[in-house]
């Protein structure tokens, strides 16, 4: 399940931060940092960080641009790398208040609220009035459940700065979670009342309301919540919530089609539109939400459920039949599921298995109450993503079978007083971790005729031979080794050219090794790679130890047939046999191993890619891809976020799926 999130906006302006500290040391360090402290402003934190790159290489003993990587990193939610660059930050200047700031939020923001807690202390040491420094430590003691501590803290935050919206709204969520709604509310409508901003403060006062049944009272807050966030579409999801328990349905249907023309992917919108869909007798669009919703998550035993349910009612029996069979082998002790099966059972006129059905239902109900601590019953869990606990919490052990039941059909809402995620800016731009982006190894490199577009992890792979060709102009054209080339339609027919005059020359027995060479890379970039292996072959022919022949014809048999891996195996070998050097062919080789699901080979080979060259980011990516297939989080996490300051994108898009 994922953590709920909290709605909390805290601007921290890089601008101010950038003044806090003077750069030493030559002019072009100093341009470089600048430059990437404005980068870093405009939100362009991939970028900013290989600016801070440069800086750190130049001049490793400066804490500003460790600082700064830290919050490059923070905002593309790396915070194991954010600690480590705002510890180092540290260890070159202890005095700098705003570190002790950033690494606690980092610590703060990876569930490590104890720490958090003691960089916060540490830093209002020196700056005791330091206003987020408070207000995130509060936070992070209400996270630890440290209630008389969080009220001190707060009452010092509030104290100092009376009218901190943030402060307030925070303090109201600790009085609720203290069970002291009067209070909670007081806090929050002083929050109010200083010009609400945030829309954690509506939130959280319309989450009382709504356990208070003041729906009117809820519905304002939620649409001063929207008026603050109009995208979000989890604040839609819990305006439906209250409209359906003031009975519109059609304004709570509007919410749902909303939220997901928002976010498509809704899970929790797309239950709770199934549930008012089946509510309304929309059957078919039910199914098809439910369905939607388990194409997204396969495990969700909800719905899963109350699919059967809805099939029930459209008489599909043996669809339900299907559906709840799922639930009665994951949840075998569930009573109720019994009781859907004899329905189904019963609408197909198999009455002996529907009393067989009811009669194991019975005897389950009937051994938890006589021993309800050697016979409990299964209790299914949540499987939606963000969920109010309060609202959907597994079944008590005094509910009777209809309420139980009736856990299954609970409309599922944002809850503002669970486990708080924190952010220092809730801007897009720049964000690469937020983009919809495939999950795979970084491409193996090939030799090519054309070179790639320039991109941040892009940099020149020494290969000795490569450039000897270049260099004395032997192949047809320049050779480039590029990671997933892109070939436009008229670098296309310019290979196809290449390749016509190159087969033109072998065919009346003129063509070198090195035209042969250049054959087989024209043809290989075209993707035609049985004619790129003849090519190889023949220049193999002519010279043995031609290691760029090796390379390419490995790369062709590996992308021309999977039982050719074998053979592309053995030629990559043959090449690291005559030029050892060659960290990419590591690469390349691990990337087939990883395609045959051999993971510890994959592991090994990028380890020796690594050996080779540290500093190798496609080579970090995909061991801590291939660490996290393995169930290896720590490893993962750490080669993840090396790579991504290298400038590896996905890194970060990973990174925030491992949460």
């Amino acid at each position: 399940m994922q953590r709920t999130k909290f709605f909390l906006t805290i601007v921290i302006a890089i601008a101010a931060i950038a003044g806090c500290g003077t750069v030493s040391g030559q002019v072009n360090a100093e341009q470089v940092l600048t430059i990437g402290r404005n980068v870093l402003g405009m939100d362009d934190y991939m970028l900013s960080i290989q600016y801070f790159n440069q800086a750190i290489k130049a001049k490793p003993y400066l804490a500003e641009p460790y600082f700064y990587r830290a919050l490059a990193k923070l905002q593309l939610e790396d915070f194991k790398g954010a600690e480590q660059d705002a510890t180092l930050s540290m260890e070159r200047n202890k005095f700098r208040t705003d570190t002790y700031r950033l690494r606690g939020f980092a610590r703060q923001s990876m569930g490590l609220d104890s720490l958090a807690v003691q960089d916060y202390t540490a830093g209002l040491r020196y700056n005791p009035r330091d206003r987020y420094m408070l207000y995130f430590k509060a936070v992070a003691e209400t996270e630890m459940k440290h209630y008389a501590d969080a009220d001190s803290t707060f009452a010092t935050l509030l104290t100092m700065f009376p009218g901190f919206e943030e402060g307030l709204a925070a303090r109201g969520r600790l009085r609720a979670l203290q069970g002291d709604t009067v209070a909670a509310l007081a806090s929050l409508d002083k929050a109010v009342s200083v010009g609400a901003k945030n829309i954690n403060t509506y939130l959280l006062r319309a989450e009382l309301n709504s356990k208070l049944r003041k729906w009117d009272d809820a519905m304002k807050d939620m649409d001063n919540a929207i008026k603050l966030e109009p995208r979000e579409p989890d604040l839609y999801l819990n305006r439906a919530y209250v409209r359906y328990n003031q009975d519109d349905f059609f304004g709570a249907m509007a919410d749902y089609n909303y939220a997901l023309e928002l976010n498509p992917a809704h899970e929790a919108a797309l239950f709770n539109r199934a549930l008012l869909r089946y509510e309304v007798r929309d059957l078919d669009r039910a199914a098809n939400d439910l369905q939607e919703v388990l194409r997204l998550d396969p495990d969700n035993f909800h719905a899963t459920f109350n699919l059967g349910l809805v099939n029930l009612q459209r008489k599909h029996p043996k669809e339900a039949l299907q559906q709840f069979n799922v639930i009665a082998r994951r949840y075998p002790r569930y009573h109720n599921v019994y009781y859907a099966l004899a329905e189904a059972y019963r609408d197909m006129g198999d009455m002996r298995k529907a009393m067989a059905c009811v009669r194991q239902a019975d005897d389950l109900v009937r051994q938890y109450v006589h021993n309800p601590t050697e016979h409990p019953l299964d209790r299914p869990a949540v499987q939606m993503g963000m969920t109010n606990t309060s609202n959907h919490s597994t079944p008590d052990a005094d509910e009777d079978e209809n309420e139980v039941m009736d856990r299954f059909n609970r409309l599922v809402t944002v809850s503002a007083t669970e486990q708080t995620d924190l952010s220092y800016d809730d801007r897009i731009k720049g964000r690469v971790q937020d983009r919809d982006m495939n999950i795979e190894p970084q491409a193996p490199y090939a030799l090519t005729l054309v070179s790639a577009a320039a991109t941040l992890d892009s940099r020149p792979v020494y290969f000795r031979e490569m450039d000897d060709f270049n260099n004395r102009g032997w192949a047809a054209s320049k050779l480039y080794l590029v990671s997933d080339p892109k070939v436009s339609e008229a670098m296309a027919e310019r290979l196809f050219a290449i390749a016509e005059q190159l087969d033109q020359k072998a065919a009346l027995g003129n063509a070198t090794a090195a035209d042969l060479l250049s054959l087989g890379v024209a043809r290989s970039t075209l993707k035609d790679y049985e004619a790129a292996v003849k090519a190889y072959d023949r220049a193999l022919a002519l010279s043995p130890d031609l290691t760029t022949a090796y390379v390419g014809r490995a790369f062709a048999r590996a992308a021309m047939d999977v039982r050719q891996s074998q053979l592309a195996l053995s030629d990559y070998d043959k090449a690291l046999e005559i030029d050892p050097r060659l960290a990419f062919v590591w690469l390349n080789k691990g990337n087939i191993y990883y395609a045959a699901q051999d993971f510890t080979a994959a592991i090994e080979c990028y380890g020796k890619a690594l050996e080779l060259d540290p500093t190798f980011g496609a080579a970090l990516y995909n061991r801590g891809l291939t660490y996290l297939r393995i169930g290896n989080r720590r490893l993962a996490f750490n080669d993840l976020s090396k790579a991504g300051e290298l400038g590896v994108l996905p890194s970060y898009n990973l990174l925030k799926r491992m949460k």
